[in-house]
């Protein structure tokens, strides 16, 4: 079994066929799926998702594009559901900083704050991190260390390549490998891939996006895991089922599913 620890199946891409996106990733292998929250407004979506399919689960967090949201955010009316599993995606990104420098450390330290402000949440109610960094790695790293994230400890999604946080592994955090493994210009992470202890290593999409070689250019679904872990298990050259067997194994243990 494959789980696809972020896949956005509360997604609209998904509107019109997503019982079929199950169904075919399903057959391939994939038996857990988990949402993870970013735009509130998907919320409801998620929760019937996971309410209507036994092996969906969800998450409840602000990304930090959509950090506005999070002040209006009950937290409390979904963290308690059976199906809510993590808190997150949160975390920081710098990439798409506009203004004067002055507006851009303005933007940074609000950033910050709401992600400070889950990390608390996540404690709170002993729940993993979804945690997204982007060209923020010191400060995601000096945030995690300083507010004792280890408690709860979570997963780099998407998990950027920086060895500089590669420290966190002995901080209760996992790393998510999804289509970017499969680029061929993803040269940083092939040079990573093999310094991340398995046990700390999770397979995810981060579907309808990224999507994996060969399907570059589609709407990327959890079936495409596939591709993903094929290559993690060339790159490292171990065989796919085992592969397979320590993500998963990796997964259900964070997540506290079985």
């Amino acid at each position: 079994m494959i789980v696809d620890t972020h896949a956005h199946l509360d997604d609209a891409r998904y509107e019109d066929d997503l019982d079929v996106v199950l169904q075919r990733a399903r057959e391939g292998g994939v038996g857990r799926f988990i949402i993870p929250g970013a735009d509130p407004k998907n919320l409801l979506r998620a929760v019937a998702i996971a309410e209507a399919n036994s092996d969906v689960y969800f998450a409840v967090g602000v990304h930090p594009y959509d950090m506005d949201a999070f002040y209006a955010l009950d937290f409390e009316a979904y963290i308690n559901h059976p199906k809510c599993v993590a808190v997150g995606e949160c975390g920081l990104d710098y990439f798409r900083l506009e203004g004067s420098d002055e507006e851009k450390e303005r933007e940074k330290e609000r950033q910050k704050e709401v992600f400070l402000s889950q990390i608390e949440i996540a404690k709170k109610y002993k729940k993993p991190l979804i945690v997204h960094i982007r060209d923020a790695s010191r400060d995601a790293k000096e945030i995690l260390l300083s507010s004792s994230a280890e408690e709860v400890g979570g997963v780099l999604h998407c998990y950027n390549a920086d060895e500089e946080l590669l420290v966190l592994a002995k901080n209760g955090f996992y790393f998510g490998i999804g289509g970017v493994v499969t680029f061929s210009n993803a040269k940083k992470l092939l040079h990573v891939l093999p310094k991340i202890p398995l046990e700390k290593l999770l397979i995810e999409t981060d579907a309808p996006y990224l999507t994996p070689a060969p399907h570059r250019g589609e709407r990327n679904e959890p079936f495409y895991t596939t591709f993903v872990l094929k290559k993690i298990a060339d790159l490292l050259e171990i065989k796919e089922e085992k592969i397979e067997e320590i993500t998963t194994e990796n997964a259900l243990k964070l997540f506290n599913i079985s």
